[in-house]
């Protein structure tokens, strides 16, 4: 490319909270000219015909159609992680403009997610934490306990590549594993783990101690677990989410936790996010939650970068866009 003039990527910011980060720009700089939000508004009548692309981070910049609209040129955007809800894709389509995602990279760390939040709520490590370092504890009492995983009944929503990488994780603790999902997986997948497949949701939710939610977000998993799911769970269960928010009635949730329904929750999602600091389930020793940190390590996030560049370049170039995602 020696000679050529770098692509016009645009991205929100650099650096920050919600930024790009400031370690990946040296390798995104040799592949893009990136132009930052705050740029491309200060001088939109030159660079909105030179823009091409959209480094989409932490669902950043927002794309809504006037965006679309002052953007002619505009042929790719790459969003990163697996969620899309956060994209209009019938109407990016619209537009000519191919749309791609990072799905498989943050499948490993975010089931591992999955197990670390279902053993810190087993062994109510949180608790324990807080209890041993209070300058107030005297002494740790006897029956402070926790519940067994090993020989456990693990129920997963939601069987995708994150749900089956939990799966095998949670057959090396011994786990009786159930799994509710639109389409049965093949037996081979099934006996690798020990899966038992529930083509209805609700014999899981009756039978399983730990209930896990991998499902992505779509009108038909939005308040998926509702109220009447939530009885359908045994008073010793806990619920585990590591996909979105919103495929949680939430307020039922808190019901449910009120009324020892269910006997637990730990949460890597929630809506919205952050939540309020007043919320009921900040208050709750039996709730455990992280801020979305499912995929949230150096290496995930810098393979997730080299991914988006990936699918950018191809489209650029008239290929076939990697990991493309469709209406």
């Amino acid at each position: 490319m020696e000679g050529q003039e770098l692509p016009y990527v645009l991205v929100d910011t650099i650096g920050g909270r919600i930024g790009v980060y400031e370690d990946h720009v040296g390798f995104l700089n040799k592949c893009f000219h990136l132009i930052t939000m705050k740029e491309y508004l200060e001088n939109k009548t030159f660079l909105s015909k030179k823009i091409t692309a959209i480094y989409m981070w932490y669902h950043k910049p927002h794309i809504n159609e006037e965006l679309l609209q002052s953007l002619p040129n505009l042929k790719v955007v790459a969003s990163s992680g697996v969620g899309i809800d956060h994209l209009d894709l019938k109407l990016l389509s619209s537009y000519g403009v191919k749309v791609s995602n990072t799905p498989s990279v943050v499948s490993i760390d975010t089931a591992d997610m999955g197990m670390a939040l279902l053993l810190a709520s087993s062994r109510r490590l949180v608790e324990g934490h807080e209890m041993a370092v209070s300058p107030e504890t005297e002494y740790f009492p006897a029956d402070w306990l926790g519940v067994e995983v090993s020989g456990a009944t693990l129920g997963i929503v939601g069987m995708g590549v994150i749900g089956y990488k939990v799966a095998e994780r949670a057959k090396a603790f011994e786990m009786k594993i159930l799994y509710h999902n639109r389409n049965q997986r093949k037996k081979e997948e099934e006996s690798a783990v020990g899966a038992v497949y529930c083509k209805k949701i609700d014999n899981l939710l009756q039978q399983s101690d730990f209930v896990l939610l991998a499902v992505n977000l779509t009108p038909q998993t939005h308040k998926l677990i509702g109220k009447r799911e939530l009885e359908l769970m045994k008073p010793t269960a806990t619920l585990i989410n590591i996909s979105r928010g919103l495929v949680v009635d939430q307020d039922a949730l808190v019901e449910a936790l009120q009324n020892k329904v269910i006997k637990a929750a730990a949460l890597d999602v929630t809506y919205p996010e952050p939540l309020p600091r007043d919320h009921p389930l900040l208050k709750m020793k039996n709730v455990i939650i992280t801020p979305h940190i499912g995929s949230a390590t150096k290496k995930t996030r810098w393979v997730m970068m080299e991914e988006m560049v990936e699918s950018i370049q191809a489209g650029l170039a008239g290929l076939p866009v990697p990991r493309e995602v469709l209406p």
